[in-house]
C-alpha cells in the first residue's frame, strides 16, 4: 500500500494521538484510586526517572535505525502501559505502568520531531509544529467529548479506550508513515548494536557540548522541569480538595473537568490559528523571544491559580497556564531544530533536552510534593511557579545575545570507543 504524505500523516496524529485525555486519568487518580498528594507526584516522579536513564538511548536508536520505526514502537509501548494503569486500580501496578509509559514515550521524544523536520525541512517546521498543535486542540475537544461520555459509564473503560487508540496509532503508522528524509548508516559500516547507539549518544552529546547557546536553553529546560511537577500532578486535586467544584446538581466532577478541558483548549485552538501567520517560517530570535513573554506569563498565572480562592479565578489562570503551555511547545520545538545543523544527530540532541525535563521533573517532583503533603496543595503549586523564575532568567539571556547559534562549520571528532 502507498505511504501517505509526511504532512498528512503527522496532521492525522496530531489529532488523533490528543483525544486520549489526561485530565480523565488524573480524575482517576483521585477519585477511585485515592491517591495522597505525595501519590500523585510520585507516580510522576516514576516516569520522570524513566524518562531520565532512556532518553538518551531511544533518541539514538532513532538516529541509527530510524525515526518512523522508533515511533511506531513508541505508540505501542505507550498504549499498552496506559491500558494496564487503567486495568490495575493500585497504586504500585499505577507506578509500572507509568515507568512502562516513560520508557515507550522516549522513543518517540526527538525521534517524532526529527522525523517531521527531515520529511519537510527546517523552514517548514515552526509552522507545522503549530499547525499540528491546532488540530491537537481540536482532537482534544472530541476526545473530551467521547471519553466524558465513557467515563459518566465507567471512568476505567474511559482511560483503557485511551490507550487502546495509541496501540491504533501504531498499528496505522505500520502501514501509512513515510521516511524519505532519513538514510541510516550502510550496514557495512555499521558496529555491534550496542556500539552503534553508544557512538550516536556521544555525537549528540558532542553536538550539544561545543553549543553554549544550547546548554542553557536546557539549564531553563531543566528548571521548567523541576517547577512543573506540581502543576502537572496537583491541578484536579487542587479543584477538588482546596477551590471546590461548582454545584449543579449531581454533576459528576468528570463533567466538570471535561468543561475545564474543553474552554483550555477552545482557546488555545483560536489562539494558536492567529499565532500560525504570525511565526510561519520565524526567525530563531523572535521565536526566543515569544518564548520569553509566555514563561512570563506562565508564571504569573500559575501563582493566580495556587492562591485563587474562586472557581471563576482559578479557571481563568488555568485556560491562561494551558494555553501558554501549549503554545511553548511548538515554538519551542521550533527554535531547537532552527540550532540543529547535523541531522544525523537531531533525534539524539532533542531526546537530550527532553532528558534536562526528566532530570528536572524526577528530582523536583518529589520535593514538591512534600510541600505539599506539609502544608498543602496550595504552597506546591505557588513553589513550583516561584521555582520556574530561574528559566526566565536564562531565557532572558538568550534573548539578549540574539537568539540563536551560529552554524558550526564542523563537529568535533569523534571520541575513541
Amino acid at each position: 500500500m502507498k505511504r501517505l504524505p509526511a504532512t498528512r500523516v503527522f496532521y492525522a496524529l496530531e489529532f488523533v494521538l490528543s483525544m486520549p485525555s489526561f485530565t480523565l486519568i488524573a480524575v482517576y487518580f483521585v477519585r477511585d484510586v485515592h491517591m495522597t498528594p505525595l501519590e500523585l507526584i510520585l507516580v510522576g516522579t516514576v516516569m520522570e526517572t524513566t524518562l531520565f536513564f532512556c532518553e538518551i538511548p531511544t533518541g539514538a536508536f532513532a538516529d541509527v535505525y530510524g525515526r518512523r520505526l522508533s515511533v511506531i514502537v513508541s505508540f505501542f509501548v505507550t498504549g499498552s502501559a496506559v491500558i494496564l494503569l487503567g486495568a490495575v486500580p493500585n497504586f504500585y501496578a499505577i507506578c509500572l505502568a507509568w515507568a512502562v509509559w516513560g520508557f515507550g514515550y522516549t522513543f518517540r521524544s526527538g525521534a517524532y520531531q526529527a522525523w517531521l523536520v527531515d520529511e519537510v525541512g527546517v523552514g517548514r517546521a515552526a509552522g507545522l509544529f503549530l499547525r499540528g498543535q491546532r488540530l491537537a486542540y481540536a482532537g482534544g475537544l472530541v476526545g473530551l467529548a467521547l471519553g466524558v461520555a465513557i467515563a459518566l459509564w465507567n471512568l476505567r473503560v474511559a482511560v483503557i479506550a485511551g490507550g487502546a487508540l495509541e496501540v491504533a496509532a501504531a498499528v496505522a503508522c505500520l502501514v501509512f508513515m513515510p521516511e524519505t528524509g532519513f538514510a541510516p548508516r550502510p550496514r557495512s559500516e555499521r558496529g555491534g548494536a550496542a556500539r552503534e547507539l553508544a557512538r550516536a549518544a556521544r555525537s549528540g552529546a558532542r553536538y550539544v557540548r561545543v553549543q553554549p547557546f544550547l546548554l542553557l536553553v536546557f539549564g531553563a529546560v531543566f528548571v521548567a522541569g523541576v517547577s512543573s511537577e506540581a502543576f502537572d500532578r496537583l491541578t484536579e486535586a487542587h479543584f477538588i480538595r482546596d477551590v471546590g467544584l461548582p454545584r449543579v446538581g449531581d454533576l459528576d466532577p468528570v463533567v466538570w473537568f471535561a468543561l475545564f478541558g474543553a474552554s483550555v483548549l477552545v482557546v488555545g485552538l483560536v489562539a494558536s490559528t492567529v499565532l500560525v501567520r504570525r511565526f510561519d517560517e520565524a526567525s530563531a530570535p523572535r521565536l526566543a523571544r515569544a518564548l520569553f513573554w509566555l514563561t512570563a506569563v506562565l508564571i504569573a498565572t500559575e501563582f493566580v491559580f495556587a492562591l485563587a480562592g474562586s472557581i471563576a479565578l482559578a479557571l481563568l489562570a488555568l485556560v491562561t497556564v494551558g494555553l501558554a503551555r501549549s503554545l511553548i511547545s511548538p515554538l519551542y520545538m521550533a527554535w531547537l531544530n532552527r540550532q540543529i545543523h547535523d541531522s544525523s544527530v537531531r533525534a539524539t540532541v532533542i531526546s537530550i533536552s527532553g532528558q534536562a525535563d526528566a532530570i528536572g521533573e524526577a528530582g523536583g517532583g518529589p520535593f514538591l510534593g512534600l510541600v505539599g503533603n506539609a502544608w498543602g496543595i496550595r504552597a506546591a503549586l505557588a513553589t513550583g511557579a516561584a521555582l520556574l523564575v530561574g528559566a526566565l532568567g536564562l531565557w532572558g539571556k538568550v534573548v539578549r545575545d540574539g537568539g540563536e547559534e551560529p552554524e558550526l562549520e564542523t563537529l568535533p571528532a569523534p571520541e575513541a570507543a
